[in-house]
Formats: C-alpha cells, structure tokens, sequence
C-alpha cells in the first residue's frame, strides 16, 4: 500500500539540535516517505499543527515543539473544467483545433491542475475523449508551454485513436514559423540529426551527439532580415524541442531561446531590440485527414501578436519594409 493510501497522525517534539530549522525541511527529514511538495500542501491545508497553532510551511521550529502531522492520501487527480478564454480555430463533433497561446500549459500534471489549456476546453466544450486519461482528456499531442499555434484535441476515443494513429504514422504535416539567429546560407534545407537528452544539461535535448533518436526536420527560408533568418520549418518526426535543438545544433538557435544560446536580448541594424519574452517558434499549419470520413483537413493558426510585434521591431531597425514582411508570411497572418 502507498504511504498515502490510508490517513495517519504523527506526533514530534523538536530536540534542541533541530531547532531553527524550517518546518517543511524537518518534517521532510522526519517522514522520508513523503515528498517535500506533499508535506508543504499538508501545511497549507491546515493539517499540521505546532503546539497547537497552524502554521506556516517557512516557521522557524523551537526546541520542545511539539508538532502533529495528519498525512491524508492526496485526492485522485483529474482535470475540471475552468473558464478560460480559448481561440478554437476549427471545431466539429470529432474533434477541434485550438489556436494555443504561448504560456499556457497544455495539460496538468500532479500538484498543478489550473489554467492549462485542457482546463480551458472542458468549459467551453463540457467532455472531451478519455483515451488520454483523467489528466490528458483529449490530448492526442503537445505543444510546449511557450510555444503559441495549432493543436489538435479529440472530442471522443474513436476520433482519438485514429488522430493518434496519424501521428505515429508520421503523416500529420507540421509547419512552424521560427525567427533563427544569423542568416542561412541556403534558401531550403533538411537537418536529419539524431536528439538525446543533454547529459550535462538535463532540461534541455542535444542535436550534438552521435546517439539518440531518430529526427528530420526541412526548412525553407521566408525572409532575411539582417542577421536573424525567418524559416517555416516542417516536422517530420516529433522529437522533444525537435526544432529547437536541430536550429542550435547547426548554430542558429531561435530567437528567445536563451537555453539554446539565444542571448536575452539581441542587436539588429545597431539597435537593440526589446526583450522577446518567449521562444520564437509557432505551430502555423496542421494537415491531416478526418478521423471518420478521412478527407485532408488544413488548419492554420494565425501567427502570435506578439511575434508580429517584435518581427515589425526588427524589421524597422534593419530598414526592411513591413509589406516584405507581410508578403514572407502570407497565409500565416
């Protein structure tokens, strides 16, 4: 049985050697069955008690304390539905296309079930497909958090399974728009380099190395602008930060993407532009065919405020025509 299957109390009194230590910190030491994380929702939901009081999880502890700890199971963890504005670009009774915006989180993980996108979709739709579980309801795929565009979300499981099967199959067409740091030599081109997680920086993946999975990805260049490159880029494999990882691994990383190598803040024509804010990169084209009558279905995301903003900055400061820029990214405005 789980150490949190079932309730318990606890009952501690501070020897003098523990005292000054934080509350969450000498209970994490005292019941190593137990997350920090869990220990300190225990502390906020009032289940702990210090000689008498409730606390907070920073308290400082004093010798002869006596602190009471009531370890609960954690409640069963599902998303629910919360009104959240949420731009769906196409809807029918199978399935929708959300125009995901940056910062949103597609869907919870445990300790974080508020203000992701799949939160968002069962106010405004009430059910989505349960193949994906009490936490992923609908979600056949994902974009990362800053990553703004098209998503595809299954309204029911027969909708789910075949719009799955389409993306193992690697026939779902996906095209980003990306902003690269410097200017690419060539007008089109493919990066077919395997990804692996970065050994000495676990947060991020690695196009550097001659081991890991499989990854293919076609660009074509949009535009030039100074030293930055606008490029759609096509997926034809959906590797972890796929994009972001290939682009820096040929050295261009995207615009924004400090953990690549991007700077925080980059020069253009002399000036210096204002901070972005976000990776540059958005989900611009889904194909695919409709999971019951199979016939091609083509959504595009219109590109992210935003990202039009700090392309008009750069634009200005390299003396590039705002109609250039609107002509490189036809259809995608």
């Amino acid at each position: 049985m789980p150490p949190e299957a079932s309730s318990a109390a606890r009952r501690f009194t501070v020897a003098a050697p523990d005292a000054g230590r934080r509350l969450d910190l000498y209970l994490a030491s005292r019941l190593p069955e137990l997350s920090r994380t869990r220990i300190q929702e225990l502390i906020d939901e009032g289940h702990v008690r210090v000689s008498g009081r409730s606390p907070r999880r920073a308290h400082r502890i004093a010798a002869g304390e006596v602190i009471e700890i009531e370890v609960l199971p954690r409640p069963p963890l599902s998303a629910q539905p919360e009104e959240i504005p949420i731009e769906l670009l196409y809807e029918d009774e199978d399935f929708v296309v959300v125009n995901k915006p940056a910062g949103m989180v597609v869907h919870a993980g445990a300790g974080a079930t508020r203000g992701t996108l799949v939160n968002a979709l069962l106010h405004r739709l009430g059910t989505l497909s349960t193949a994906g579980g009490t936490l992923r309801p609908g979600i056949v795929h994902r974009l990362d958090r800053g990553t703004s565009g098209a998503l595809v979300v299954a309204r029911n499981d027969a909708a789910h399974r075949a719009l799955a099967a389409q993306f193992r199959a690697r026939t779902v067409q996906k095209t980003y728009i990306a902003l690269l740091h410097g200017r690419l030599p060539r007008d089109a081109g493919v990066i077919a380099l395997p990804i692996a997680r970065d050994p000495r920086r676990r947060t991020r993946m690695t196009a550097r190395l001659r081991s890991g999975r499989e990854a293919r990805t076609s660009w074509r260049v949009l535009l030039r602008l100074g030293n930055f490159t606008l490029v759609a880029a096509d997926l034809h494999t959906g590797r972890t930060h796929q994009i972001r990882a290939h682009f820096a691994a040929i050295g261009h990383p995207l615009a924004g993407d400090t953990l690549y190598g991007a700077p925080q803040r980059a020069r253009a024509g002399g000036v210096l532009l204002p901070p972005l804010g976000r990776v540059f990169l958005h989900a611009a084209r889904l194909g695919f065919a409709a999971p019951q009558s199979g016939r091609p279905v083509e959504v595009r995301a219109p590109l992210d405020a935003g990202l039009r903003f700090y392309l008009g900055e750069l634009a200005a400061a390299v003396e590039t025509a705002p109609r250039q820029v609107d002509a490189a990214l036809r259809g995608y405005l």
